[in-house]
């Protein structure tokens, strides 16, 4: 894969964007789903559109959507209690940097694109800071080329919303751009509907996290380690409808199932059989829950924080490479099954202890940004050409593909001999009639 040509920066880079009228100056508390220690890193998208919108158009309406979510022209601090993190809603700005690269969206797409590469990172202007606390909750780059259209990249602080709420900034950003009316849906900034019972009531088992299950002495192997000790590369595989239906006729009519629980069980079952994992190992699934409406009452219309809880689905190896597609499904849906009113609020109360970490030694985390709206984004000059992240990790994400809204790109990094023996897994369930469509894998 080729790498990108260097950005041109020109005059003083970057600018601070601060909220076109005056904020609340105050501090924002964060929830314990916002600030545990999982989360503490950005969210990085990256847009190609073919039609580029001028950078003062872009400034001015992203200074008028900063009005409204203000937090995000604040800054991240720890609080006086030492333990928890809280905003300072100061309005000292969103970063914004603009520059030129001497590319053609055409070019990128058939050259760079859709596996990321580590110089799809000169796309973000790199802030210098001493540690992620100190990164601006909110940076932007629009970088424009030789064709006329342009890239967009923002990462936004995990600690202050989740997909859902990247989304909804975004679109409305998008809405202040194209629009001088007001915000359809205003953002709900106050965490205090998700504060922990006094005392904390842990009334569920929580497997997802360490220090809340018995752990099996005779595994030792940690995953997670073992993959960021390797060179990796991405994985990146699309599939189409008629893939996802293949799937799911795998499993009916005895159970019906979603696209994405039928996807996620059957990406599970292949990353663990590449990764050639002890047979007796218990491995688990961790995959997000949106839990809005799950809570009694719901959050707020626009809740603007973390709106999501972490489901566990747990199998030996054996069980699950041995097995069929059907009983991963149905580990898959007896997790989401779980995620109640009271099992969210045990949650809270639980990471309450700073101690908790999300357990990744023996996981695959799956996050889903397929069914957010990230792909519909439209600035003004039309909806991208490609929408999917910066980088590539360990985790695995399940994509939006642009200009197919039913179709599902799979993502995630592994060492190279493991990517080889994934996406065989991934497309040995088509017959000869469906591998014509192989290419669809690319």
């Amino acid at each position: 894969m080729q790498e990108l040509p260097n950005c041109l920066y020109e005059g003083e880079q970057p600018s601070l964007i601060t909220p076109s009228s005056p904020t609340p100056n105050q501090t924002l508390y964060l929830s314990n789903l916002d600030d545990h220690h999982f989360l503490r890193f950005s969210i990085k998208y990256l847009y190609l559109f073919q039609k580029s919108i001028p950078s003062l158009t872009l400034k001015e309406s992203l200074s008028r959507v900063l009005v409204d979510y203000y937090p995000l022209a604040g800054r991240i601090r720890v609080s006086n209690e030492g333990n928890k993190l809280e905003v300072d809603c100061n309005g000292e700005g969103a970063v914004f940097a603009e520059a030129f690269m001497d590319i053609t969206c055409q070019e990128f797409l058939d050259q760079h694109s859709p596996k990321p590469n580590k110089s799809w990172r000169k796309l973000l202007f790199r802030v210098q800071a001493q540690s992620f606390l100190d990164i601006p909750p909110l940076v932007i780059q629009v970088t424009y080329l030789r064709c006329g259209g342009m890239i967009l990249c923002t990462a936004i602080n995990h600690c202050l919303c989740d997909g859902i709420g990247t989304s909804q900034f975004l679109h409305a950003w998008a809405h202040a751009t194209t629009s001088k009316v007001h915000l359809p849906t205003k953002p709900f900034h106050s965490r205090h509907v998700l504060d922990p019972r006094n005392p904390p009531r842990i009334t569920h088992s929580h497997p997802g996290f360490t220090g809340t299950t018995t752990v099996d002495k005779n595994s030792t192997f940690d995953i997670c380690k073992s993959l960021q000790s390797q060179p990796l590369s991405p994985a990146t595989l699309t599939f189409t409808t008629s893939h996802l239906l293949r799937l799911k006729k795998t499993c009916s009519p005895s159970l019906k199932c979603t696209a994405f629980e039928v996807l996620a069980a059957h990406t599970w079952r292949s990353w663990a059989r590449s990764l050639e994992l002890p047979m007796t190992m218990l491995l688990k699934l961790l995959f997000s829950v949106n839990m809005r409406k799950k809570l009694n009452p719901e959050l707020p219309q626009g809740y603007y924080g973390n709106g999501f809880v972490l489901a566990c689905a747990e199998s030996k190896v054996q069980d699950l490479v041995d097995g069929n597609i059907y009983q991963a499904v149905k580990l898959i849906q007896e997790a989401k099954a779980r995620i109640t009113d009271e099992y969210v609020k045990s949650t809270i109360d639980l990471l309450e202890d700073k101690t908790v970490k999300t357990n990744v030694s023996c996981s695959l985390v799956i996050s889903q940004w397929a069914k957010l709206g990230l792909e519909e984004l439209d600035l003004g000059g039309g909806k991208p050409m490609y929408m999917g992240p910066l980088t590539s990790d360990i985790y695995c994400l399940l994509l939006p593909v642009a200009g197919n809204n039913d179709a599902i790109r799979v993502q995630m990094s592994l060492p190279e001999d493991a990517v080889k023996r994934l996406e065989y897994y991934m497309v040995k369930f088509l017959d000869g009639q469906d591998n014509k469509d192989e290419n669809s894998y690319a």
